[in-house]
């Protein structure tokens, strides 16, 4: 077997997580490539080395004096780098970095070195060779990802590495200049690397024994899921369940490769497994519960809008204009409904009602703020009966009102939206009706 590994930062925060992921990796030959994130906190009261790093690009920027923070991030890598016993130094690397900021432009370049400096200790700790990602992941001039460009070329380079180590999170564009990923974005790195490698699971390492059916901050005790699908990760994902970045799959799922969401605390424990389909039949008939806060609804009536060619692509266009995306679009015959950010449309909301009285000529605009959305998943709801009903009764139990009710054409989720106030007991009653009742 060949397994690609991703090391979150809390996994690496200091010398005793560094200890955890060396007998990680080296109980298992098969653990070959590595992909580490930067420090995390230490504790509650600790900060990310990744963040340190953006407040010393903020500092270069103003002209102010950056030097005590980037300090204060040598020493943590200089401490781990001593209780490990190690014969290395960064204090070159730091030189450049600290001259880099000075003339730097972009954030991007700052921000990546957590990841960089990480790789270099954690390759030097395994005796792995280090591979720079600057050299092997590829973005466009404009800024997106190469995929087919990264793949042919991280795996010409590793086929000469028996072993190595790929820091997260960043690239290079075409000028040579660092460009990253989104926050969370190792995940990414760790999921490139398993289909460059053609690895035949990518185990993400993590502080949780896998994916949970509901956040454990709401539900005590959420049930951890065992298996679930790219399909029914992709909707909790994109509905806040946050334990692996919603754009890790893509790569993976070109190859079928699974994902295993593991616990560097609790290495022994099977954590959850990531798959593109399964015969396994879930214990539940849901997988998960997740939801957002803070959104508004646009109700706009007319009659006979149904017969009105080109009626939902205007309103839309409205929305395109105001540089505005919607999450979700439910309608009847007289009626249509776009749930947008809140925070995003407040500030536009009058030139929008105006455009769409312009563009539509509704008879009424109404409009609500202040709701949640939640996404009720599970592959076995296909088959399942009631499933809706249930929804209701759990919510109705727990004397929470309905404002939308949305579901997909491929019957893998349910969407319901509610007063923002009802979000938490909301989750916590279908969690209830469908895991413990």
């Amino acid at each position: 077997m060949i397994k690609a590994v991703k090391f979150g930062g809390s996994s690496l925060a200091d010398a005793s997580q560094f200890k955890k992921v060396y007998e990680i990796i080296k109980s298992d030959p098969d653990r070959k490539y590595v992909v580490p994130s930067a420090p995390g906190k230490r504790d509650s009261e600790d900060i990310k080395v990744t963040d340190l790093l953006y407040k010393c690009y903020g500092e270069a920027k103003v002209g102010a004096d950056f030097t005590d923070t980037l300090a204060v991030i040598k020493k943590r890598y200089d401490d781990i780098i001593s209780e490990l016993g190690l014969d290395l130094s960064l204090d070159s690397e730091f030189e450049t970095i600290k001259n880099k900021l000075k003339t730097v432009t972009d954030a991007d370049y700052a921000a990546s070195r957590g990841e960089y400096l990480n790789g270099i200790v954690l390759a030097a700790y395994l005796g792995y060779e280090f591979l720079d990602a600057a050299s092997v992941i590829k973005f466009d001039k404009h800024g997106a990802f190469l995929d087919e460009e990264t793949n042919a070329k991280l795996s010409k380079t590793l086929k000469d590495m028996e072993t190595a180590v790929i820091p997260g999170f960043y690239g290079s564009m075409p000028d040579g200049s660092i460009k990253t990923f989104s926050r969370g974005g190792s995940d990414i790195t760790g999921s490139i690397l398993a289909r460059a490698i053609h690895a035949d699971v990518y185990e993400n390492w993590t502080d949780v024994s896998g994916f949970k059916a509901a956040d454990p901050r709401i539900v005590d005790g959420a049930k951890t899921i065992d298996i679930i699908t790219y399909k029914e990760l992709r909707e909790l994902s994109y509905m806040g369940a946050s334990v692996l970045h919603e754009s890790a799959i893509f790569p993976v799922r070109k190859e079928g490769i699974p994902i295993n969401i593991r616990n560097t605390n609790d290495p022994e424990a099977d954590g959850t497994l990531i798959v593109e389909s399964t015969l396994h039949v879930p214990e539940h008939t849901l997988t998960g519960i997740a939801g957002k806060k803070g959104f508004a609804a646009v109700s706009i009536d007319k009659d006979m809008m149904n017969s009105e060619i080109g009626f939902g692509r205007k309103v839309l266009e409205v929305f395109e204009k105001n540089g505005l995306s919607f999450e979700h679009m439910p309608s009847g015959i007289d009626t249509m409904t776009v749930f947008v950010s809140m925070e995003d449309f407040i500030s536009k909301e009058h030139q929008v009602i105006a455009q769409l009285h312009q563009a539509v000529s509704p008879d009424t605009i109404e409009l609500e703020a202040n709701l949640s959305l939640i996404a009720v998943v599970g592959r076995g709801m296909k088959n399942g009966i009631g499933i809706a009903s249930r929804v209701f009764s759990a919510l109705a139990e727990a004397g929470i009102s309905i404002k939308m009710l949305y579901q997909g054409s491929s019957e893998l989720s349910i969407i319901i939206g509610i007063d923002d106030k009802y979000f938490e007991d909301a989750i916590r009653a279908i969690y209830k009706k469908f895991f413990t009742d």
